[in-house]
């Protein structure tokens, strides 16, 4: 007993906390695109973190519960509603065996996260239920949700240890514009120190050409090679801003491809992959440029925060 898909939306897949060990064989770790609003939403419900949860993009679509189940909505606010009436975002909800959850189109943001209490039984491929469309790997048939499909619950919960104390803020995205701070290189040295600081100085937009994959930028002054615009294949991370002949950067997010030939000039920093991961085409994007040291300060920061919430909630 589960949902069923009534409505899958525009782009719907289930995403956990990525398929890890599988880089040098060609396969990307997948995982959620806002890692920030996956785990909380799995902290509202009182599951491990990297559970399972369904990733919706742009609008959510409609779903039927066939049992009890606890739920939480992150990310982008697409105006849920069961059976017609709103729910609240960021905070633990009880929905029961008949009732229908519908999620409208977001205007600020692009991702909601749903997670449910005890998680979903989707079978495991290489260690993850992490979907990656481009693979036909995991999820449901490797694909995104269609109308029809069921998935199945784990467990059947009406409601978890300290339930109405289980609310968070509910963040405000950005609409117009986001702040994204880099990590020089690995390959900066690519760059004259004169182009290096023009990658600084101005935005870009994001062009319609953004996915699980990556996030093209559209440039009014492109940025300019010392050589070809070529290395030898290197690795790639979440986040590394490879700068191709054409000198418009793309930004590579989950399902990018595991290794790359263009010079990387910098790397978004974890914590504000998130604002990349909700934004949408036409928005601008300044870079600035900190140290790996403050990169590594933010993270553990954010690291912190959440514990002290699993804390709070523990039984």
């Amino acid at each position: 007993m589960g949902i069923q898909v009534i409505d899958p939306g525009i782009l719907t897949t289930v995403q956990d906390g990525g398929r890890i060990g599988y880089q040098q064989y060609g396969v990307t770790p997948s995982g959620p695109m806002d890692e920030r609003a996956f785990a909380l939403a799995n902290l509202l419900t009182g599951n491990q973190a990297g559970t399972e949860e369904l990733e919706m993009t742009f609008a959510g679509g409609r779903y039927k519960f066939d049992t009890d189940a606890v739920i939480a909505l992150t990310g982008a606010d697409m105006k849920p509603q069961i059976n017609g009436e709103p729910i609240p975002m960021y905070q633990a909800v009880s929905v029961h065996a008949g009732d229908e959850l519908a999620l409208g189109f977001a205007k600020v943001g692009c991702r909601t996260y749903l997670s449910v209490s005890g998680g979903m039984d989707i079978p495991l491929v290489m260690g993850s239920k992490s979907t990656l469309t481009s693979k036909h790997l995991g999820g449901i048939d490797g694909r995104k949700l269609q109308k029809g499909d069921e998935i199945t619950f784990t467990a059947t919960v009406s409601e978890i240890p300290l339930q109405e104390k289980r609310v968070l803020p509910q963040p405000v995205y950005p609409a117009e514009t986001i702040n994204v701070r880099v990590v020089a290189g690995p390959q900066d040295d690519g760059f004259s120190r004169k182009e290096f600081r023009k990658f600084f100085w101005f935005s870009a937009t994001i062009a319609n050409e953004c996915d699980r994959q990556g996030i093209r930028l559209n440039r009014e002054i492109p940025v300019q090679h010392i050589g070809d615009g070529n290395i030898i294949s290197d690795g790639i991370a979440f986040g590394s801003i490879q700068i191709p002949p054409n000198g418009q950067p793309i930004i590579m997010m989950a399902d990018r491809q595991t290794v790359g030939g263009y010079p990387k000039i910098g790397t978004v920093i974890s914590v504000d992959l998130p604002l990349l991961a909700q934004a949408k085409p036409g928005m601008r994007v300044n870079f600035i440029e900190v140290s790996i040291e403050l990169a590594q300060e933010l993270y553990l920061r954010e690291c912190r925060s959440r514990k002290e919430i699993e804390e709070r909630w523990r039984a």
